[in-house]
């Protein structure tokens, strides 16, 4: 495997994972990132094959048949799925690939890539600051919100298995934070 590594951003719906994303590709030119697949709805502004691939049931289902995935999972309901050979060959060109996917996607990478990936947990500044987010962006409605409160309660328990969490309180000091995390592993190697 090249020296590229693998930045799986995880943490609870809310905590600013889509931000972030956006934040450090925009900065880091030599970044790229992996469009996950997905079988939920597309949101307002959403774009397919920007921000997801859109796919139904049945082609994510199939997609899987074929090994079409590195790594897949159902989080609220809907499937997601990271494509492998994106991945791969961009690690083994020595890029650094943004990743965008939940708890069970980033053990899987983490059990697969090892040292050519790192796992960084993004943890809201407290709980409460979850539930006034998820309300402000205004894509869910309350029994959904109160679905991914509990869900989050859930996937902090995992924010240990991780190999750093970074609390999500300022745009500027996180990007910071994770860039330094990624250069300081990519010279290690």
């Amino acid at each position: 495997m090249g020296k590229g590594l693998a930045v799986v951003i995880s943490g609870p719906s809310g905590v600013g994972k889509t931000t972030i994303t956006r934040a450090l590709l925009e900065r880091n030119k030599d970044f790229c990132y992996s469009v996950s697949y997905t079988t939920r709805r597309r949101r307002a502004g959403e774009v397919d094959g920007k921000d997801y691939f859109f796919v139904t049931e049945k082609e994510f289902k199939e997609k899987i048949r074929r090994n079409y995935f590195f790594e897949y999972a159902i989080v609220h309901n809907n499937y997601y799925g990271t494509p492998k050979n994106f991945l791969l060959e961009n690690i083994k060109k020595g890029k650094v690939v943004i990743l965008d996917i939940d708890i069970q996607g980033g053990l899987n990478v983490k059990k697969h890539l090892k040292d050519n990936s790192v796992l960084i947990y993004l943890s809201p500044p407290k709980f409460s600051t979850l539930k006034q987010r998820l309300l402000k962006r205004n894509l869910d409605g309350e029994e959904e919100i109160l679905q991914r409160l509990q869900h989050a309660k859930y996937e902090l328990t995992f924010k240990n298995k991780y190999d750093y969490c970074v609390v999500n309180d300022d745009i500027e000091k996180v990007c910071k934070k994770i860039e330094n995390i990624i250069y300081k592993r990519k010279g290690a190697r």
